[in-house]
């Protein structure tokens, strides 16, 4: 396999740039001249314009008029964008996979994202028990329509 050039970046280094500027900008929707700005780098704006549009197109980014260009938005922040790619890569597996898949993830962990994905799995098992508590049991407590009278 040959090795990239030296001169070529790690795939997604781009975008993950851009993204970050995106962020850094605080809710603020940036072009794609602001976003180069940003950057601080000798990219052409044509280019930034071409990754901004790629990142609309997988949902990434939302754009908005601005002139005769678009301004963006990024849609999630770095967690939320993190954890869409993951729920991504493993709706790709074939479902007689899924298990699979999810089994190597979780082997593959270290002891302390073991450890945060028990509790993480715990809270949302609670979440969850209470609310179907809350619909078997009409969403009040103890059963009742809170005194209500017909």
């Amino acid at each position: 396999m040959p090795e990239p050039s030296a001169g070529r970046r790690p795939p997604g280094e781009l975008e993950a740039s851009v993204l970050a500027a995106l962020w850094a900008a605080g809710g603020r929707p940036l072009t794609p001249a602001d976003v180069q700005r940003e950057l601080g780098t000798a990219l052409a704006r044509t280019t930034v314009t071409t990754i901004l549009a790629r990142l609309h197109e997988k949902g990434s980014v939302s754009r908005a008029r601005s002139g005769r260009g678009y301004a963006y938005l990024p849609v999630q922040d770095s967690p939320g964008l993190a954890a869409r790619r993951m729920r991504s890569e493993l709706d790709k597996s074939a479902r007689d996979d899924r298990g699979t898949v999810l089994a190597r993830f979780v082997s593959g962990l270290g002891p302390d994202d073991e450890r945060l994905l028990r509790e993480l799995l715990a809270q949302a098992d609670g979440a969850a028990e209470g609310v179907a508590e809350g619909a078997t049991n009409g969403g009040t407590e103890g059963g009742t329509d809170g005194g209500a009278t017909a």
